[in-house]
């Protein structure tokens, strides 16, 4: 509970109840109840002349009325009236306020007794009803806000909308939210001296303190999730139980929390979006690059070929730079493709059957022109089953690994690849003799643009390992590696085997 309340009766635990309502009013409810007590008196003592018994019968009628239509206070003075009127015209001696008879004295004492208890359950009863029913006004009020928060709509700004239907259910001129995670205040209505209760709002969400200043019928509450405050909340005219209150602050809280959930998950489809359109832009961008790209290419093979004539040595030398940077910049925008379709997750894997020795071949085949008669072995074991795996981007994967191998060892230090079966996968490792890598670096071999440390003047852009590891997630399978300073490297992937082959 909101330490706003303390352990005041039912009735008082109300926020900004009117304690001096309507001075009027309430001296015409005195005056109503005094005219029945009177018009009783008239009645009994006039035309019907009843005897003391019966009129006091009619006074305890009555008072029990103004019991339950008026209050508490009302039946009080009804009864001290009843008492008066009982004693003056209906024990004798009539017509004054003496008492002859001490029986008598017993009899005036009962009746006022009784009158003051049936005045109290009176008021009690009709202070249970009207706080029985307030209860389920605010029951009603909770429900509707709870609704109208789910209904919220997700394409607006919902912690707005959050405020908008806490005024709405509740009926209150002025409500105020802050919220903490943005720093941002969203408010309904201006309120006067708005700086001051801003920082007020601020104050409260930071110190988990609660705020409330009656003569405005103004209350700031901290808004808590998890017992961690998120923001605070002001309204005036607040007319709530502090149970109520207190439920009003959770539901905010979650509303709060929806809003940060939302505003994440609309971050997440912003950079979907942005890596789809990036994806997209590139594949447009790669086919006005790959045509002249092939028709230089196609000009320069021609030319070295020397089907066209033979090329003086110098512009044979010329014609050779032109085609090494050919293929360099194809490999290049292929490479920036395939690291945007695998960010924008546009792999679309064509998975089939394939023996893992006819991958490494073609692979091979594939970097045949960088090896420089590299001595490169290849241990595949004869048993190893067929994967079911899309074999152009794992030729892809397995020339990246090579390229790598090839770059950052010495020339003249082998290279093995290896094929072998660990549990129920197919292991393709790729070992070097190079210096290693440092355990610290690691860790971020496989980030997109990162190159080691310790060898900056190679070239290359740092994507193919990184093309690597997202071919390997679509897969559904891994990549690692293994290295040591001074004693190379050995990057490994694990291919999945074609079902129903154990079967065979």
């Amino acid at each position: 509970m909101l330490p706003i309340a303390g352990s005041a009766p039912p009735e008082s635990r109300l926020l900004f109840r009117p304690i001096g309502k309507n001075v009027a009013s309430f001296a015409a409810r005195i005056l109503a109840a005094l005219g029945l007590i009177l018009v009783v008196t008239f009645i009994s003592f006039g035309p019907l002349h009843v005897n003391a018994i019966t009129a006091g019968f009619l006074y305890l009628v009555a008072i029990l009325v103004i019991g339950a239509v008026g209050g508490l206070i009302e039946s009080i003075v009804a009864s001290i009236a009843a008492m008066l009127c009982f004693n003056y015209f209906f024990l004798p001696p009539i017509g004054t306020l003496t008492i002859e008879n001490p029986q008598n004295w017993i009899a005036l004492f009962a009746f006022f007794a009784t009158s003051l208890t049936a005045s109290q359950l009176s008021a009690r009863a009709k202070r249970l009803t009207r706080d029985a029913i307030l209860r389920q006004q605010e029951i009603e009020k909770l429900y509707s806000l709870s609704r109208a928060l789910l209904l919220s709509d997700p394409s607006q700004p919902i912690a707005h909308q959050v405020v908008q239907h806490v005024a709405q259910v509740f009926d209150f001129p002025v409500v105020v939210l802050y919220d903490r995670t943005n720093n941002r205040i969203y408010k309904l209505a201006e309120l006067e001296e708005s700086p001051e209760i801003e920082g007020q709002l601020r104050d409260v969400a930071s110190q988990s303190t609660t705020f409330r200043d009656e003569k405005k019928s103004l209350s700031i509450a901290p808004v808590r999730l998890g017992g961690q405050p998120i923001g605070s909340l002001a309204v005036v005219g607040l007319f709530l139980s502090d149970a109520a209150f207190h439920s009003l602050l959770n539901l905010v809280a979650i509303g709060l929390e929806r809003a940060a959930s939302q505003a994440a998950v609309n971050r997440a489809e912003i950079a979907t979006q942005s890596e789809e359109l990036k994806s997209t832009l590139l594949d447009a961008i790669a086919h006005e690059f790959k045509t002249p790209l092939t028709s230089i290419k196609a000009v320069t093979t021609d030319l070295l070929s020397g089907s066209v004539h033979e090329l003086p040595q110098s512009q044979r030398e010329l014609v050779t730079i032109v085609d090494e940077s050919a293929d360099r910049l194809s490999k290049l925008v292929t490479d920036a493709i395939q690291l945007a379709r695998a960010e924008g997750g546009t792999f679309h894997l064509n998975r089939g059957e394939h023996f893992v020795g006819s991958l490494i071949s073609a692979s091979i085949r594939q970097m045949k022109s960088l090896m420089d008669g590299r001595s490169v072995t290849v241990s595949v074991a004869d048993d190893l089953p067929p994967v079911r795996v899309d074999a152009d981007l794992i030729q892809v994967v397995i020339t990246h690994l090579l390229d790598n191998a090839l770059k950052y060892s010495p020339a003249t230090s082998p290279i093995s690849i290896s094929a072998q079966m660990l549990g129920a996968r197919v292991v393709i490792s790729i070992v070097d003799q190079g210096p290693g890598i440092p355990e610290q670096e690691q860790a971020q071999i496989f980030e997109k643009f990162y190159r080691g440390q310790a060898e900056k003047n190679l070239k290359g852009t740092g994507m193919g390992l990184a093309i690597a590891r997202e071919i390997m997630i679509a897969h559904g399978q891994e990549i690692w590696l293994e290295s040591q300073i001074g004693r190379g490297s050995k990057f490994s992937v694990s291919l999945p085997v074609a079902p129903g082959v154990a079967a065979r």
